[in-house]
């Protein structure tokens, strides 16, 4: 059968579900994921010669990571031509690129470190997020925007609206609404002595941050919590409890890391609580094992449940960045296998009945919910998959992986 063939069987069947599969295709495609820079140069970025730190690791010894902007962007095309849809990128302050013999550190950030990147995103209709970066610098071995000590938190506020100014000037040139999100790598690796003092100070350095004049038509701010980190095991001072709050009483956006939570919650049940309080929701998709361990998200359980709430709650109303890093495999590969799984769990949660689900859910009838929601898990899903990737102009499934082997055998393996 040809593939237009085997998606008209497709769509045949799904109709008998009451599911258009038409209209999944054209909803899916006006997603748009924030593809993150970082997993193609294991987090390194280009302002500092420093090692990675601040409760972030990467593990492996891959060859061929992209050392510089030409490089990773060359990565980044490559991935993008795997991935259907029309999507973001999403940068960390510290992949800053400056001209030759020029430098300026974090709190002196200008839009102009970033035109590179604006140029890039013009050229590919690509809108971009944003994220000050408060780990891998000397000023952050300690604490950031929690600091006892005055000069470094008053170095990171800095930051934070230098950023601030950077996402607002994104938002403008790519004519798209931008993401600023903060995450900082403060906390204590033992039992603290002080929960409050810590939480009192990130609070009013966060006050102070959002006190600065900006375009919020344009420009959004998330905050982003986490239960523990590396070296940080007994507590975190911005936890959920404390972003979900300040967030709520500023009117910003309590962004969701997936791998942030204790492996048994489940991190797509928070999402439609959130909503009830607020327009728009922030996410960082990735795939903890055991933990927040960013591997390479997959078209699994968890995926697909997480893409059913977003789809059921209006993705329109989602930022979605994805956020993993593993350097012990290819990374073009590793890249264009989240971003795609991603896509696919939001196709698939497009083809899914769910009005009649709901309706089923609302009159109690929990059986035929079962069984319905069994029938649609052996729907031919792949063979609407692989038309919404030709009819995207990128490969299909089993198309793709080869010509990445080529890529890094002809390109990757060869780099100066």
């Amino acid at each position: 059968m040809t593939l237009q063939e085997r998606y008209e069987e497709a769509k045949r069947r799904y109709a008998e579900l009451g599911v258009d599969t038409d209209r999944a295709i054209g909803a899916a495609e006006g997603i748009r994921l924030s593809m993150h820079c970082w997993q193609g140069d294991d987090v390194v970025g280009f302002d500092q010669k420093g090692p990675l730190s601040g409760g972030i690791q990467t593990t492996g010894n891959y060859p061929y990571k992209a050392t510089t902007p030409e490089q990773l962007m060359q990565d980044m095309d490559k991935v993008l031509s795997y991935v259907p849809g029309h999507h973001k990128i999403n940068l960390h302050a510290s992949y800053a690129i400056f001209e030759e013999g020029e430098w300026a550190d974090r709190n002196r950030l200008e839009p102009k470190h970033f035109a590179r990147w604006v140029e890039y995103a013009k050229a590919h209709g690509l809108g971009i997020d944003f994220n000050p970066t408060l780990f891998s610098h000397p000023l952050a071995a300690d604490a950031t925007l929690s600091s006892e000590n005055e000069e470094v938190r008053r170095f990171w506020i800095e930051h934070c609206i230098a950023c601030l100014k950077i996402t607002e000037y994104f938002a403008r040139e790519t004519d798209q609404p931008s993401l600023m999100n903060i995450w900082i790598p403060d906390g204590f690796k033992d039992i603290p002595a002080d929960r409050k003092g810590p939480r009192a100070r990130l609070k009013n350095s966060l006050d102070q941050i959002i006190s600065v004049p900006y375009d919020h038509d344009a420009v959004y701010i998330s905050v982003e919590s986490k239960v523990f980190g590396i070296g940080l095991e007994s507590m975190t001072v911005g936890s959920h409890e404390f972003y979900m709050n300040y967030a709520a009483k500023n009117n910003l956006l309590c962004l969701i890391d997936t791998g942030h939570f204790h492996p048994t919650e489940n991190v797509a049940d928070k999402l439609s609580s959130l909503l009830l309080f607020g327009d728009r929701m922030a996410l960082h998709v990735s795939r903890p094992v055991r933990w927040d361990s960013d591997h390479v998200v997959l078209f699994n359980d968890d995926l697909r449940e997480l893409a059913q709430e977003i789809v059921r709650n209006d993705p329109q109303r989602f930022f979605i960045g994805m956020d993993y890093f593993d350097a012990s495999i290819n990374r073009v590969a590793a890249w264009t296998n989240g971003m795609r799984s991603m896509e696919k769990a939001l196709l698939y949660a497009e083809l899914t009945p769910n009005a009649e689900l709901a309706r089923l859910q609302e009159e109690r009838s929990f059986t035929k919910l079962m069984s319905l929601r069994e029938a649609v898990k052996v729907m031919p899903f792949g063979d609407v998959w692989d038309y919404y990737c030709a009819k995207n102009g990128v490969p299909q499934e089993t198309e793709w992986f080869a010509d990445c082997e080529a890529y890094e055998k002809e390109i990757a393996a060869v780099r100066g």
